[in-house]
């Protein structure tokens, strides 16, 4: 019982925003409808908007290593972001 009671504390004192119900989700949802396409996780796709990257050709403007160094950027992200950018024909900023 003490062991369930210290997991919900930890979780109300998560620093997660998500996790403390903190963020709008419904607003992300209106406007990742082409990360979510690609199959990107949510984290990624928070990620992204919040750094203003609505649409693959908005990636053309930042280095790889910029996208790699956002939170919620994991390998699985990286792999689908580069292989789309690959078959769009497009490429990031060196």
């Amino acid at each position: 019982m003490r062991a369930a009671a210290e997991r919900r504390a930890a979780k109300a004192a998560s620093r997660c925003e998500v996790t403390r119900g903190e963020v709008d989700l419904d607003a992300y949802a209106q406007v990742d409808g082409v990360w979510r396409e690609l199959g990107l996780a949510a984290p990624a796709r928070r990620a992204l908007i919040d750094d203003g990257y609505y649409k693959l050709s908005d990636l053309r403007k930042t280095s790889l290593d910029a996208i790699k160094d956002l939170h919620g950027m994991g390998p699985n992200a990286i792999r689908i972001i580069t292989s789309a950018m690959k078959k769009a024909d497009l490429s990031f900023r060196k």
